[in-house]
């Protein structure tokens, strides 16, 4: 286990980033919210506001219009991995944007699924373990990409430009360890591959 950085931050997205019909969909962040802790469960993230309302992330399996698919419950990210899409994108690219419930302000690398496969552990404020697994590539959509790219894409560009944020560059889905009960995680908290 070694350390790869610390929680950033937390946030759900309240609803679909990704709004409109395909072919012609967009991606809009606005629906995204940082929050003060997010509840880790296995079906899904729920961010817990400063006053202590509950908000069900539209990717956890109770949430009424849920993108829920089993393996994307749960969504990190790395700050890292922001730099370098602002640097080919620019900056409309904010940490986060991207709509990962975990920001992890990493140790200035970005991080591959082998990397990462055997999982995660976020050490929370009882300096107990939360365990996350079954980490996966979360591939970048086309609302997603055409966003960071900032307009629309040509057939070649799209590509170029699905195949730069695919690999874990765009992020990763985990899920809780199979005997891992819920948890609540912040920023500050320190996270480590296995």
């Amino acid at each position: 286990m070694h350390l790869i950085g610390h929680v950033k931050q937390v946030q759900v997205q309240r609803s679909s980033l990704k709004v409109g019909e395909r072919p012609q969909q967009c991606y809009d962040p606005s629906p995204l919210l940082v929050v003060s802790r997010l509840l880790l469960t296995k079906r899904g993230a729920i961010g817990i506001t400063a006053d202590g309302e509950r908000i069900i992330d539209v990717h956890h399996a109770d949430h009424p219009a849920s993108g829920y698919r089993g393996e994307n419950g749960l969504s990190l990210g790395f700050t890292t991995h922001y730099q370098k899409m602002r640097t080919r994108f620019g900056p409309h690219l904010r940490d986060g944007i991207a709509g990962e419930n975990i920001l992890i302000e990493d140790v200035g690398r970005e991080f591959r699924l082998d990397e990462l496969a055997e999982g995660i552990a976020i050490k929370v404020a009882s300096d107990q373990l939360v365990l996350l697994a079954e980490i996966e590539v979360a591939a970048p959509c086309t609302p997603f990409s055409q966003f960071a790219a900032g307009d629309t894409l040509s057939k070649q560009g799209l590509k170029e430009t699905l195949q730069f944020l695919h690999y874990g560059r765009r992020g990763f889905y985990a899920t809780l360890a199979e005997k891992q009960q819920e948890a609540e995680v912040q920023a500050g908290y320190s996270v480590y591959a296995l």
